[in-house]
């Protein structure tokens, strides 16, 4: 006799693994834009659910399960899944609320708590309907009167055209954008990347990073914000007036962390290439711990893998995509900080597809180039180190300079 599988209920199976995996970026105030955090949201979209999880396209997960371990693995578990699955064929019952767990408090509007300090765009930056927008930059002065070890969040004021906005530091005397006001936008010519250091950012689908009991980020005393802002018209003009959340260490830290990327800039993908793969990579002139990765292409990218190579010439593979999915920019914060010793070359290596098979393809019958906008290309391998926070962080991006030899032979 067959015995009946057990009665599955909406409040004491369900909306746990929902606060797990779904109700980070599914709820009111987040970019997505269905709510998941009650049974009258869910229900109406269980078939939908069933089928994003079965396919693994939800929650958004596009490392190789077999490289790399992460703390933020977005991959469901097979126990998970299989109750969700066997919950919506049994009609998606609610249950009994008083079953239902403690909703999960998330802080209004910023992921990672309550921000100590909030910092502005001090004017709303108009938004055309159609066009292409130039990247815009908007010089922000901190007002630090000390130096500050922090970890931070950008937002955007209006989700709908923000495609994406880096937050750079830029410290006292520097002469990077000198030219340029300060509390107002801009446009800078020639390009306005190379002279800060990176705070943080947000992308699509992308989480702040995540940084370990430690460990900071560091903006010296007097230090401005460069806010860079990545716009794309939508067919209705707006402005936007976006910000960034600090939470400031209470104690300094032992560890300070750096955003770099191992970059290609020079490359040329071909009209038609179905496969074009391009490399970049940079080394490391101090010991590092590597704590995060991040992988960067535009709409033809399709692979990515980043790894490191060693003086011993050993290569350990941390990260492999096998399918890049340009709408989820993810941080892959690694479980465990890997060691790199001086002298370790991180390289990552990107397969773009050009081809008329690529559905998300702008132009296959275009030569691409390195390009801000989205129809061009980059090819980026970010990854943050943590290292010394008594050590320069120059040393650690710039070869030490060679001692000239001494005079031989002879007697003085």
């Amino acid at each position: 006799m067959a015995v009946a599988a057990p009665k599955l209920t909406y409040h004491r199976e369900i909306a746990p693994p929902l606060q797990k995996h779904c109700q980070t970026c599914h709820r009111a105030g987040e970019a997505v834009p269905v709510t998941l955090t009650s049974y009258a949201e869910v229900r109406p979209w269980a078939k939908a659910i069933k089928q994003a999880v079965g396919s693994r396209k939800m929650p958004p997960w596009f490392a190789d399960p077999y490289v790399g371990h992460f703390t933020n693995g977005g991959r469901m578990s097979p126990a998970d899944l299989a109750t969700l699955t066997a919950w919506i064929d049994q009609g998606a019952p609610e249950g009994n609320a008083k079953d239902a767990p403690l909703p999960v408090q998330f802080a209004e509007g910023w992921a990672i708590g309550q921000p100590d300090a909030v910092l502005e765009m001090p004017e709303s930056v108009p938004v055309p309907a159609s066009g292409t927008v130039d990247y815009t930059y908007i010089i922000v002065p901190t007002g630090f009167t000390e130096d500050k070890w922090h970890f931070a969040e950008a937002r955007p004021g209006d989700r709908s055209v923000v495609h994406h906005i880096i937050v750079f530091a830029r410290e006292p005397g520097s002469r990077w954008l000198s030219k340029y006001p300060v509390n107002k936008a801009f446009v800078p010519r020639g390009g306005g990347d190379g002279g800060g250091q990176f705070i943080t950012g947000f992308a699509p689908g992308s989480p702040p990073e995540a940084l370990r009991e430690g460990q900071g980020k560091l903006i010296k005393a007097g230090s401005d914000l460069v806010f860079q802002m990545h716009y794309t018209a939508n067919g209705k003009a707006t402005a936007d007036r976006s910000r960034i959340g600090m939470r400031f260490a209470r104690t300094t830290p032992t560890q300070r962390v750096l955003t770099l990327a191992a970059v290609n800039s020079k490359f040329v993908i071909p009209p038609g290439a179905a496969a074009h793969v391009v490399d970049g990579a940079t080394t490391l002139h101090q010991d590092t711990e590597l704590i995060g990765l991040l992988p960067h292409m535009h709409l033809r990218g399709k692979l990515m893998e980043i790894r490191a190579a060693c003086q011993n010439r050993k290569v350990n593979i941390f990260l492999r995509f096998p399918g890049y999915e340009f709408n989820w920019q993810l941080w892959y914060q690694l479980q465990r900080g890997k060691h790199l010793p001086a002298g370790t070359r991180i390289e990552a290596t990107g397969t773009f597809d050009n081809s008329g098979n690529n559905r998300n393809n702008p132009d296959y019958k275009a030569e691409v180039r390195q390009g801000e906008q989205s129809w061009e290309e980059m090819m980026t391998g970010f990854f943050n180190i943590a290292f010394d926070a008594q050590i320069d962080p120059m040393s650690v991006i710039r070869a030490p300079k060679r001692t000239p030899p001494g005079p031989s032979g002879g007697n003085d």
